[in-house]
């Protein structure tokens, strides 16, 4: 197989051929896509995609995009975690703090002590409760706004298919557009091309 630099001068007969590769590449991976998505995927815009993906350039900038979101998702799992171990250290508080308090509690004052300690064990479950749904609101919105960047970044970069959109069918479009130009990458780089 002829091999085609990644970075291409001015010379258009090379330019030509490296989009016929591309597009030919792509033809034969979107195969593996959903019919329905197959569907959609025009060769206009499969020739465009082509055209986006050229120099290299595009592979780069999903990469660091990419490495951006694992490494959000990371930062974010780890705040979710320490919350939870947070939480953990606190019940576990609250149940040495109520076990202290029932050892050296009087008979006469154990019915109130318990009703005091149950009230203080259901607070903290409203507590714990309210400070996970809000962690996990914050996680949410993070890795939508994520989604606004990427879309934002590959549409200025000029990559067909791309743009701010939360409608769910889009953004299964844009996904498998993304996993097109990451298997074409992958494939590029096992044969040496790029």
């Amino acid at each position: 197989m002829e091999s085609y630099p990644g970075v291409i001068g001015g010379d258009s007969t090379k330019q030509q051929e490296r989009h016929y590769y591309l597009l030919s590449e792509l033809q034969t991976l979107v195969k593996d896509l959903p019919s329905s998505f197959q569907q959609r995927l025009s060769y206009n815009m499969l020739s465009d995609l082509a055209l986006a993906l050229i120099d290299g350039t595009v592979y780069e900038i999903v990469q660091g995009l990419l490495d951006i979101q694992h490494l959000t998702e990371k930062n974010l799992y780890n705040q979710r975690q320490k919350l939870h171990c947070e939480h953990q250290a606190l019940k576990q508080d609250l149940a040495k703090k109520h076990k202290d308090a029932l050892q050296s509690c009087k008979s006469h004052n154990l019915v109130l002590l318990k009703s005091n300690q149950q009230g203080e064990l259901e607070a903290l479950e409203i507590r714990v409760r309210e400070e996970q749904r809000m962690m996990d609101k914050k996680i949410v919105a993070e890795m939508d706004q994520k989604v606004i960047d990427q879309q934002n970044t590959l549409e200025k970069a000029g990559v067909p298919g791309f743009y701010i959109t939360t409608n769910p069918q889009e953004l299964m479009m844009q996904m498998n557009l993304l996993e097109l130009i990451l298997k074409l990458q992958q494939k590029e780089s096992q044969s040496g091309i790029q």
